[in-house]
């Protein structure tokens, strides 16, 4: 994440870190007007849409990792919710309308400042075009998946985990980090 060189409230330069009275983080501080410019995690939403025994990926046609599969997901826009962030990015990664079912997973990657929301969902409806970030897209059966392209760790353990609970037909809700988790299952 980048720092400003600016203050966005007063325009002056020279922003300082320093733990505001009160606070217990180190804290951008404008020493002019004494703004605090907070830094916090981006939100990447997405689904996993299963239809008849495949899984929904897309090949990334952008870096990082382009040439890589992975599900369609991607950053929040501010003013959305989380099922609706997940859906536009379906739309525009696959061409795909879906249909959220259920939260899936919500994962930490602190390292980079990172909260993945993923949901389960279905397809209502496919245009058979996708945008300009997808090379392709396509369902997978678990035998074709391209295990050894999955352009995240995380994206693997979680489509994995998925597959396996399928199989069961039983979901839980995984709550965890890269640093490990826990998988909370909900009848």
């Amino acid at each position: 994440m980048s720092t400003p060189r600016f203050c966005p409230q007063c325009g002056q330069p020279g922003l300082q870190y320093r733990q505001p009275a009160g606070d217990t983080h180190l804290r951008l501080v404008c020493p002019a007007c004494h703004h605090i410019h907070y830094q916090n995690p981006k939100v990447i939403t997405g689904c996993i849409i299963e239809r008849d025994g495949g899984y929904l990926l897309c090949q990334r046609a952008i870096e990082p990792r382009a040439g890589s599969w992975t599900l369609p997901a991607g950053f929040m826009e501010n003013g959305e919710t989380t099922e609706q962030a997940a859906l536009r990015e379906v739309w525009e990664e696959s061409g795909i309308r879906a249909q959220i079912i259920a939260p899936y997973s919500i994962f930490s990657v602190p390292a980079i400042s990172e909260v993945y929301i993923v949901f389960r969902a279905r397809v209502l409806e496919e245009s058979g075009q996708f945008g300009e970030e997808t090379a392709a897209c396509r369902f997978f059966a678990p035998a074709e998946m391209p295990w050894d392209n999955i352009s995240y760790p995380a994206i693997r353990q979680i489509l994995e985990r998925y597959i396996d609970e399928q199989r069961n037909g039983i979901f839980g809700i995984y709550m965890g980090s890269d640093a490990g988790g826990t998988v909370h299952f909900v009848r």
